[in-house]
């Protein structure tokens, strides 16, 4: 999410913002997703079944904002930019979302060749895991990027300053 006027500054200068927009990604993905973790506690709780996976929405969370990084990197999602900001808030939210899961499944692949089961071996506790789960994780992964989108969307139109200062500045009463 770097504006303009960042794009001539220095390696630095664009260095820290990239770590700043991944920690402020990670923040927000950790809260989304820990919401949805302890919906699942608290949901097995009432059948009698412990539920103890909490250190798994931080990790989802690093992994996740590393890989937004990379796609605005390839720039992917870009092009409808100069249409209403409901499409390409929409557009980056599908593409993004295929692209985690394209991302899921390489993490598989890469853990069953760690695990000596080679790529296919991890592709298949991929999908051994069902289409209801994938279903499920992607429609978290939806929620949670549809307002994170459409934040960065008027970020873009109205300047990154302006949406922080909305958000984080006392503003005049009336």
């Amino acid at each position: 999410m770097i504006d303009p006027a960042t794009k001539k500054a220095s390696w630095k200068q664009r260095l820290f913002h990239e770590v700043v927009d991944y920690w402020i990604n990670v923040i927000y993905l950790a809260i989304v997703f820990a919401s949805f973790f302890i919906h699942q506690r608290l949901l097995l709780a009432s059948y009698h079944i412990t539920y103890t996976n909490y250190g798994v929405a931080i990790i989802e969370a690093l992994i996740l904002a590393k890989v937004i990084l990379i796609g605005d990197a390839i720039r992917l999602g870009r092009g409808l930019e100069d249409k209403p900001l409901i499409y390409p808030t929409l557009y980056k939210t599908v593409v993004f979302t295929f692209f985690v899961a394209a991302f899921k499944a390489v993490e598989y692949g890469i853990k069953g060749l760690w695990h000596g089961e080679g790529i296919m071996g991890g592709l298949a506790e991929f999908y051994e895991k069902g289409w209801e789960l994938v279903l499920a994780n992607s429609l978290i992964v939806v929620v949670a990027f549809l307002p994170y989108f459409a934040v960065r969307e008027l970020g873009r139109v109205m300047g990154g300053k302006t949406i922080r200062d909305l958000f984080f500045l006392k503003r005049a009463g009336k």
